[in-house]
C-alpha cells in the first residue's frame, strides 16, 4: 500500500463529494453525530454514513497514519507534526461527535425501536436504499465481472442478518473481543457493527455499559475497537487501491443484504430472557405486512412506513446535495 495511492483516494473522494477539507470542524462534528447514531442501530453502519457524506477515505488515511505518527513523532515530542500527520483536528472532532451521539442517543434510539419499530426500521430502510444508489455512482467502470462480488456481498450479508443471536456470557474478555470484531464491521459501509454485537449476544451488555457509564467495561470495549480498527483500516485501503470497483460492488452487496435486517415487518421465531428478566427476540424472519397483521393483530402501518422510507431516501439525497453545493461554493 503506497501513501501516494492513499492520498489520491482521499483527495479524489473529498473533491468529488463534499470538498470536506475546505469545510469547518462543525461539519465534521455533525457527521460524527450521524455516524454515532448509525452505529447504535443494528442494521446501519457508521461506515456507510462516512462514505455517503464524503469523509470515508479521509478517515481511513487518518487512521492509517496514526500508529506511525505515534512512534515517530509524538514520542519524540513533535506534537505539532504528529497532529498534522494524523489529521488530529479531524479525528478528534469526528470522534467527539460519535461519542456524544452514542452517549446521548443510546436510550432514545432504544426507546424508539421499542415503541415505534415499524416506522424507525422503515426510515433506516430508506437510508440504506439511498446509500446503495450513492455508492453505485462511485463505480468507475461497470463490468459484468462486478456481478460476482455483488452477489457474494448480498448473500453474505443476508446470511449474517438471518443468524439467531447467541446467548453469550458478557465477561470482561468478551467486551474486548466484541470491540475488535464489531469495529471491523462498523468501518465497512454496509455491515452493521451493532448487528454483529447482536449475533454475539453482546449488543445489550454493551448498550447497558454505555447507559450506566461502566468505565472498566467501556475501556475494554474501546481497547478492542482500537486493535481491530488499525488492522481493518489498512486492509480496506489496500483493497480499494487494487480492486476499487470490485470492493464497491461487494459493499453494495453488503448493503442490499442488510436490507433483510432493517425490513420493518418481522416474525419472532424464538425468544430468550435477558439478565434484566426481559424477553428479547433471538431469531426473527422478514414477513409481508399482510402476514404481520394476521399474526400479530396489529396495524402494519404500510402508508406511514412508506413515508418514513421516503424520508430516509430524501435525507441522504439532501445531505449529498448540500455537500456538493457547499463544495462548489468553495471552489468558485
Amino acid at each position: 500500500m503506497s501513501q501516494r495511492s492513499l492520498t489520491s483516494h482521499t483527495n479524489e473522494a473529498n473533491a468529488k463529494n463534499t470538498g470536506l477539507r475546505s469545510q469547518g470542524l462543525p461539519s465534521v462534528f455533525l457527521r460524527g453525530i450521524a455516524m454515532g447514531a448509525a452505529d447504535i442501530v443494528p442494521g446501519i453502519s457508521g461506515g456507510t454514513i462516512a462514505f455517503i457524506t464524503g469523509i470515508y477515505f479521509r478517515l481511513l488515511a487518518a487512521i492509517n497514519a496514526l500508529p506511525k505518527a505515534l512512534l515517530t513523532d509524538l514520542v519524540r515530542g513533535r506534537v505539532a507534526v504528529f497532529w498534522q500527520v494524523c489529521d488530529g483536528s479531524f479525528l478528534l472532532t469526528l470522534l467527539g461527535g460519535i461519542v456524544l451521539s452514542i452517549a446521548t442517543m443510546a436510550s432514545a434510539i432504544s426507546y424508539l425501536l421499542t415503541t415505534y419499530p415499524i416506522l424507525l426500521w422503515s426510515f433506516f430502510f430508506g437510508l440504506i436504499l439511498a446509500s446503495v444508489w450513492h455508492v453505485g455512482r462511485e463505480v468507475r467502470q461497470y463490468h459484468w465481472r462486478l456481478v460476482l462480488p455483488l452477489l457474494v456481498g448480498t448473500a453474505f450479508a443476508w446470511w449474517i442478518t438471518s443468524l439467531p443471536a447467541m446467548a453469550t456470557e458478557p465477561s470482561a474478555p468478551m467486551f474486548l473481543f466484541a470491540g475488535a470484531i464489531a469495529i471491523c464491521a462498523m468501518i465497512l459501509p454496509g455491515i452493521s457493527g451493532s448487528f454483529i454485537l447482536v449475533i454475539m449476544g453482546m449488543y445489550l451488555p454493551v448498550l447497558s455499559a454505555i447507559k450506566s457509564f461502566d468505565v472498566a467495561l467501556l475501556l475494554l470495549f474501546v481497547g478492542g475497537c482500537a486493535a481491530g480498527l488499525f488492522s481493518i483500516a489498512r486492509l480496506i485501503t489496500w483493497a480499494f487501491d487494487r480492486f476499487h470497483d470490485g470492493v464497491l460492488a461487494l459493499l453494495i452487496g453488503f448493503m442490499l443484504g442488510a436490507l433483510n435486517k432493517v425490513w420493518p415487518w418481522k416474525e419472532t421465531l424464538s425468544w430468550r430472557v435477558n439478565s434484566a428478566g426481559e424477553q428479547v427476540p433471538v431469531h426473527e424472519v422478514s414477513i409481508s405486512p399482510a402476514l404481520f397483521a394476521e399474526l400479530t393483530g396489529l396495524n402494519p402501518l404500510v402508508f406511514q412506513a412508506l413515508l418514513m422510507a421516503v424520508a430516509g431516501i430524501l435525507l441522504v439525497l439532501v445531505v449529498e446535495w448540500l455537500g456538493l453545493r457547499f463544495a462548489g461554493r468553495k471552489r468558485s
